[in-house]
């Protein structure tokens, strides 16, 4: 069995800082991701009107602020099992309609693919379920992943303000 990447923190990681930070850093940290949603639900809002498809994303972001510097939430992975999930729930949505079939269906099917593909990322479950119980039109899988895109930077951002907190608590330390 191979060694599967998106379950463990990401090589080099220093989870220690984590622990040190204070509740200001944390907040701080939080900033990002809160900012980040707010705005792809800004952006949603201007050009459609199903939000719950997108309600996902703010899991995942909660996940990026925790641990940022796991493979459950690294780039590849947000992006591979989002996507697949979504477009995973829109085709059993076309084959089965807006039940709870095709949901099952784009749920199981998700799920077994991202344990497959090594990109576990489990808000990306939820996904699979919205699209497939109400997905509308393809035009919404093309905003998905715009909103997606958004949400993948927010790793990098994550990662750097970890680094930056971390200098600064250096430097009050020494």
């Amino acid at each position: 069995m191979t060694d599967k990447q998106s379950l463990k923190p990401l090589k080099g990681a220093n989870r220690k800082i984590r622990r040190r930070l204070t509740i200001q850093g944390e907040l701080l940290l939080a900033l990002l991701p809160t900012i980040t949603i707010l705005g792809v639900l800004g952006m949603v809002e201007v050009l459609s009107r199903q939000r719950l498809l997108f309600a996902s994303l703010a899991s995942s972001a909660f996940l990026i602020y925790l641990d940022p510097q796991h493979g459950t939430n690294g780039i590849r992975t947000l992006i591979t099992s989002q996507m697949l999930a979504a477009t995973l729930g829109f085709i059993t949505y076309l084959v089965f309609g807006p039940g709870y079939i095709g949901a099952g269906i784009a749920m199981i099917i998700t799920i077994i693919l991202m344990i497959i593909l090594d990109v576990v990322h489990p808000p990306a479950v939820s996904t699979s379920l919205s699209f497939a119980l109400r997905a509308g039109n393809e035009t919404n899988i093309i905003l998905f992943a715009l909103a997606l895109a958004i949400t993948s930077i927010l790793v990098l951002l994550q990662r750097c303000s970890l680094w930056l907190l971390a200098r600064y608590s250096q430097r009050q330390n020494s």
